[in-house]
């Protein structure tokens, strides 16, 4: 890599304004070793780089958009991408303006899924007004405009991200009907009995769910969402309709660029594309056949990138044993959840659960040849770090058990 090289980074949220963020402080060491770098973050959004994992606690009202910001790198440019010319290094943007790099790092991120509803998209390819996806600031905050005690929301999708919408809105004080197509929530983190722990916490707070409950007609009158139809023929009244239905990598540059995709742009362990002067990482980037979504695995994505660049010939990524960690704060009461590693035993595994019905409480993970390999845990979490720190180390557990349960039972030290 040739001095005073010039990176630029495409995407500024958590990947890639970590990454920035870390370049300009391993540029500010004086490390003689390493390569001169100027660093330019380009972002299309309007906003200041924000933490998009607590955008459910600003449509709930808890913080305000400016307490969810990211520390902004010092060169930051806003513009829309619409090109990479990997033959001059050049990325073109929707403003005409042309930027050159040494090293492009692609942090593109995800889209959300838009669910192929009928009467979902108005005749100019616009959501119905009520209709909002939730994935950025814009959606959040154009929700929240929209948003009055009593509206009618519905909610399209009853993972992660619909669970959070959900619990907002309730908070918010609407009435809300929580639509998932699958027999339970959050199926692909949680336990039957996990997942009922969610259910009732919900229906504690007044969201009505539906599971098994496919969604096939948005209906609106004069460009306005008025209900949503079901599979069934039944009908529900809305005033807003959120989707939530998952994300999808942003690709498209990179398709357009040639480089290797599969569901993501692929990468290797030093987070190189098919192309040696591009990088990916984040949401968009396959790793060894994996694509994260999660910001744990963007955040160390982002830091091992920032080595290499800076210099550092021995710095690989080889993974990431990632915690899905949500934390509803307000309302009737705190809820806190965490599932890690493989929580589906196999033959031959020991499993330990705990539970108690009166506090909402429930534990239970899985160990495999003296190693804990997962685990599901739902309300007052005192025991998650303790546990996430036993399974990331997989360090052989005490024969006799006795400490395990001692971090199964012990509400402190997290």
């Amino acid at each position: 890599m040739t001095s005073n090289t010039r990176v630029v980074v495409i995407g500024a949220g958590l990947a890639g304004a970590r990454l920035a963020r870390r370049l300009e402080e391993l540029g500010a060491t004086g490390d003689s070793a390493g390569p001169a770098v100027s660093v330019t973050l380009v972002g299309e959004e309007d906003h200041a780089p924000y933490n998009r994992v607590l955008l459910a606690e600003v449509l709930a009202g808890r913080y305000a958009p400016e307490v969810i910001a990211l520390p902004a790198p010092g060169r930051l440019t806003r513009a829309r991408v619409t090109g990479i010319d990997r033959a001059t290094r050049t990325l073109r943007c929707a403003d005409g303006s042309v930027i050159a790099y040494d090293t492009l790092v692609l942090a593109t991120g995800s889209n959300p899924v838009l669910p192929p509803l009928r009467g979902l998209f108005t005749p100019d390819h616009e959501l119905p007004e009520g209709v909002h996806a939730f994935r950025t600031m814009d959606d959040c905050l154009g929700l929240s405009k929209a948003l009055r005690p009593g509206a009618r929301a519905v909610v399209i999708g009853g993972g992660l991200l619909g669970v959070s919408a959900a619990r907002a809105l309730a908070v918010r004080g609407a009435q809300v009907v929580l639509a998932q197509q699958s027999e339970r929530l959050m199926e692909r983190q949680l336990d039957p009995a996990a997942s009922r722990l969610v259910h009732r916490h919900l229906t504690d707070l007044g969201v009505e769910v539906h599971t098994e409950c496919r969604v096939r007609d948005v209906r609106c009158v004069g460009g306005a969402v008025r209900s949503v139809e079901m599979a069934d023929g039944y009908a529900l009244d809305a005033d807003l309709v959120v989707l939530a239905c998952g994300v999808h990598p942003r690709v498209g540059l990179a398709q357009e660029a040639g480089l290797a995709v599969h569901k993501g742009v692929l990468v290797d362990d030093e987070l190189r594309t098919s192309d040696p002067h591009i990088r990916a990482i984040g949401d968009c980037a396959q790793h060894e056949g994996t694509l994260y979504g999660l910001a744990t695995p963007a955040l160390e994505q982002a830091e091992v990138l920032a080595e290499l660049i800076a210099g550092d010939v021995n710095a690989r990524y080889t993974g990431t044993r990632s915690l899905t960690r949500l934390t509803l704060s307000g309302g009737l009461a705190p809820f806190d959840l965490a599932a890690f590693g493989e929580p589906d035993p196999r033959p031959g595994d020991d499993v330990i659960q705990l539970a108690d019905a009166t506090r909402g409480t429930y534990r239970r993970v899985v160990v495999r040849d003296d190693r804990l390999v997962g685990g599901v845990l739902v309300g007052e979490l005192g025991t998650v770090g303790a546990l996430a720190r036993a399974w990331e180390g997989a360090e052989p557990l005490p024969a006799d058990g006795a400490p395990l349960l001692h971090l199964l039972t012990n509400d402190g030290g997290s």
